[in-house]
């Protein structure tokens, strides 16, 4: 894509709009279709600007912000496993389990049986400083870092 492209305040802005519209309802279905709708312009424009807008595809950038929000829900709350899976989008336990495994390292259980016995250690930490601490790094496609983990 031409730089000029990259920068073009207008479509920033469009695409702002979309990435908003992910962040206040990441519960929600974002087909792309729907968030080229939502930014004025072709699907296959929509997924290339906000990649190289954001650096990440939209649909990498949706789970990251839906795992980042169970996680938040799985240390902040008693709520079961099952409840936080459908309030933060995922239609399947075991599709929430198995990814939820891939970005963060750990089951749910084990993820909220850890930080609950770490939270005693952060009290003094600003919480702003912890959240980015504990984002998913989710750089690459979940499929490819589970064809990784399972090469020789």
């Amino acid at each position: 894509m031409p730089p000029a492209r990259r920068t073009d305040p207008d479509l920033l802005r469009r695409l702002l709009r979309a990435k908003d519209r992910m962040d206040a309802a990441s519960h929600e279905a974002w087909p792309v279709r729907r968030l080229a709708q939502v930014s004025g312009t072709s699907e296959a424009h929509f997924a290339r600007s906000f990649k190289d807008a954001f650096g990440l595809p939209p649909h990498r950038y949706l789970l990251t912000r839906r795992i980042e929000r169970a996680t938040a829900f799985l240390r902040d709350t008693e709520r079961s496993v099952t409840e936080i899976a459908m309030e933060t989008g995922w239609s399947s336990l075991g599709t929430f389990g198995r990814i939820f495994h891939d970005i963060v390292g750990e089951s749910p259980g084990a993820y909220r049986a850890r930080v609950q016995q770490e939270a005693h250690e952060l009290t003094r930490v600003p919480h702003c400083f912890v959240s980015a601490a504990h984002r998913p790094g989710l750089t690459i496609a979940v499929s490819e870092k589970r064809r990784r983990a399972s090469a020789p």
